[in-house]
């Protein structure tokens, strides 16, 4: 038993979903950089600016960070100016978060960058595969969740 191999019958989904996010964000990763962004800021302030102001309990899905990593996360991103967080006036428990001018100005310097970058990837691996990806993967978010919902 100490050295017998195991054999699954599938692939492991979540490991190629972790190699093919990886493979895609080392296109995004130096343009972040390159413009004073992290990842999660990045996907924050996109967030943001495509939405307009949110409560932190709708970043969360949109954004994939848990409540207690955005938590931290705004806090530092107020502190460097990337958003404001004010309480909302019906309900001074509830947080709202905007994007400021400086992040409004980083995100829109970096957006050609980054629609490039689409285009590149498109252009190397066949935007009707990107399309198709989209829909798969938007599917499947769809009807896990749905399954969750149900359950």
């Amino acid at each position: 038993m100490k050295n017998e191999k195991l054999s699954f019958k599938r692939r492991n989904l979540p490991q190629l979903l972790l190699q093919a996010r990886e493979a895609v964000l080392a296109r995004f990763r130096p343009l972040l950089n390159e413009a004073g962004f992290t990842e999660q800021q990045w996907r924050i302030v996109r967030v943001l600016v495509e939405h307009g102001a949110l409560e932190p309990r709708q970043i969360v899905p949109l954004c994939g960070i848990s409540s207690p990593s955005l938590t931290g996360i705004l806090s530092r991103m107020e502190e460097t100016g990337l958003v404001n967080r004010e309480r909302i006036a019906e309900d001074q428990r509830r947080l709202l978060v905007t994007a400021t001018p400086k992040s409004r100005m980083m995100a829109s310097k970096i957006a050609p960058k980054i629609e490039e970058a689409y285009e590149q990837l498109e252009s190397e691996v066949d935007a009707t595969l990107l399309d198709d990806l989209y829909e798969s993967l938007t599917e499947l978010i769809e009807k896990i969740e749905s399954e969750v919902e149900d359950a």
